[in-house]
């Protein structure tokens, strides 16, 4: 269904440059093959329990014993969870990353600070049956392992898995995993400031009409948010 409205959103001539989701969509190995099927860059998050194996990692032909089909060639190591590999990393590993600006928890909107955390990235392999099947190459493909480990905590605490390119900096790729706040707080934007969730129809055609001018409304918004201030215009 993802996939679906992805290919719909770009038959419309809307360039799609990245795509963001949680866990709940990253988790799913077909999703993830289908977007690199059609060349989208993604950033999804993912649980840890997902399997790969480190990026240096090579595999082997074993030893055929001269009776029925030779083996094919095979890691010599079993595939580690996304956790472990991250702990193994170590936390020295982690790097200190600022991202974006948000509200302090319990104060006004107006009141906001740095978003900070400290983060580990790897070169991974993921494996998993899903990737071995679709994979012709006995090799796997290398990906983005992101990992957000505060300093505070024992372990990591949120995955995320990237097709992005190798040599991405640690601080775009945090800002791109986690583009997804835009997202939430657009929707709850559309919730309680614009009144989506205020609907009492009962019918698919006055949802949808109440949809579109909430959707309308806050296009608007986002416009006018972006728009430069007439002061600064003037000033220049």
């Amino acid at each position: 269904m993802a996939l679906d409205m992805i290919d719909e959103t770009r038959s419309w001539g809307i360039d799609v440059p990245l795509v963001v989701a949680n866990a709940g969509y990253g988790d799913a190995a077909a999703f993830r093959l289908g977007l690199e099927e059609r060349k989208l860059p993604y950033a999804v998050g993912i649980s840890s329990r997902h399997t790969a194996q480190p990026a240096h990692a090579q595999p082997v032909q074993p030893d055929y014993a001269g009776t029925g089909r030779p083996p094919k060639m095979q890691y010599p190591e079993p595939a580690q969870t996304m956790k472990d590999l991250v702990i193994a990393a170590g936390r020295t590993a982690a790097r200190p990353v600022s991202w974006r600006e948000g509200s302090r928890p319990g104060k006004s909107q107006s009141s906001f600070k740095r978003m900070y955390s400290r983060f580990v990235a790897l070169r991974i392999r993921p494996a998993g049956r899903g990737i071995r099947k679709a994979t012709d190459d006995p090799e796997l493909p290398e990906r983005w392992l992101l990992a957000e480990w505060p300093a505070t905590e024992p372990e990591p605490v949120q995955f995320w898995l990237s097709n992005l390119p190798s040599g991405m900096p640690l601080a775009t790729l945090v800002r791109l995993a986690k583009l997804r706040w835009r997202i939430e707080h657009d929707y709850r934007e559309m919730k309680q400031a614009l009144g989506l969730a205020h609907f009492e129809g009962r019918t698919w055609n006055g949802w949808h009409h109440h949809v579109t001018l909430v959707s309308a409304a806050h296009a608007f918004c986002t416009l006018q948010r972006l728009a430069p201030d007439p002061k600064d215009t003037a000033q220049a």
